[in-house]
């Protein structure tokens, strides 16, 4: 399999998407100035009004934190709630944990709500709702080490599936089509492939994809990769390794063969362990109710690489309260509790967050304008 056919192919069309065309302004004659009419000089200053205080982060008036639902929304539930304490104990403000029921719902309230939302979304649901109505980025996270991470292509271990070419009228299950790594990036890549799937099913989320894989309800799936870390707890490879080139096996993505038969949960049920290999991908999320996910679902392909998700605040946010959140979030970062909140794997597996750039996330708007995608309604 030579699955950089596909990465090259999507590059040429990202980069045709940005050539853009120049245009000039017409040039207008100024207006002749004319002399105002005198008036009487004001016998007393006008009294300056203060602009009325925001009310944002009252209990009246709590601020919303949207989740995307690409895990189960029970444990983001459960996970925003500690991140919202941890964030009123330090500013005093209120916060109300939302999980909208779609990636498109999210990007649909933070417009609606620009004033009073933020919003941990991923690079394209930021890239929509940045140009949709100015959506802000603040930060983005940081997965052991990584800005980055991919989608990747999943089948049963012992399918006949050996590479993405294979998958041409497979079943195709994916979370929602407001995914990056579920859906967006795979359609591309696929399309540049000239890969056409066949029945295509969406199962509500990262870890339902899984699911649907294992059961073979589908053929294929398509989720989140991050890379695996080795019995030291570092990155089976780092990110300077991947951007030097590298990583051009697929073997290297996954941990040593010899250890798959090994994969079980910890005793605590919280790692995915195999022989001191920890698996960090979407399979991980479902190890309870399938303790042997690695042992019958393999990585088939793994895409290009993809920015990493963002922490963004609505439009109209109010400046002085988004510094209070934005100091409250980093010192969370380093504790003990954001291992409890969105840093653990089974919520989104934050480990770190850092501050983000608009530019960051214009790989992605290329492909969306490339592809002419929208989110659905």
């Amino acid at each position: 399999m030579n699955k950089r056919f596909s990465f090259v192919v999507l590059a040429m069309i990202v980069v045709a998407s940005l050539i853009l065309s120049a245009c000039a302004a017409a040039a207008t004659q100024a207006p002749v100035a004319t002399e105002a009419p005198a008036t009487e000089a004001p016998t007393e200053a006008p009294v300056a009004t203060e602009a009325p205080a925001s009310d944002v982060g009252t209990p009246e008036h709590p601020i919303k934190v949207l989740f995307v639902p690409s895990v189960d929304a029970n444990i983001i539930t459960t996970g925003g709630e500690v991140m919202a304490q941890a964030l009123n104990e330090a500013t005093g403000l209120t916060f109300e944990v939302v999980v909208p029921t779609s990636y498109a719902a999210t990007v649909e309230e933070m417009c609606a709500s620009p004033s009073d939302t933020m919003a941990f979304i991923p690079g394209l649901g930021y890239a929509i709702a940045s140009q949709l109505c100015g959506v802000d980025v603040a930060f983005k996270a940081i997965r052991f080490g990584y800005p980055v991470y991919w989608a990747e292509y999943i089948v049963a271990r012992d399918s006949k599936y050996q590479s993405l070419a294979d998958l041409e009228g497979a079943k195709w299950g994916y979370g929602d089509q407001g995914s990056t790594s579920g859906y967006m990036v795979p359609t591309v890549e696929l399309a540049a492939a000239g890969i056409t799937p066949g029945e295509q099913v969406q199962t509500g989320g990262h870890n339902q994809t899984v699911t649907a894989v294992y059961n073979g309800e589908v053929d294929f799936g398509t989720v989140f990769y991050s890379v695996p870390l080795n019995p030291d707890g570092a990155p089976v490879f780092t990110y300077d390794d991947y951007l030097a080139g590298s990583i051009t096996s697929l073997d290297q993505y996954e941990i040593p063969a010899e250890s798959i038969p090994n994969c079980a949960p910890d005793a605590d049920g919280k790692k995915l362990l195999c022989d001191g290999y920890r698996i960090l991908d979407a399979r991980a999320n479902i190890r309870t109710e399938a303790p042997d996910v690695v042992q019958k679902v393999r990585i088939l392909a793994v895409s290009q690489a993809i920015p990493n998700d963002t922490l963004s605040f609505g439009p109209e946010f109010p400046a002085e309260v988004r510094t209070q959140i934005e100091d409250a979030l980093v010192a969370f970062s380093q504790t003990e509790a954001w291992g409890t909140s969105i840093g653990s794997s089974d919520f989104y597996g934050w480990s770190g967050i850092a501050p983000a750039e608009d530019a960051e996330y214009d790989f992605v708007r290329a492909m969306v304008e490339a592809t002419g995608y929208k989110l659905p309604e």
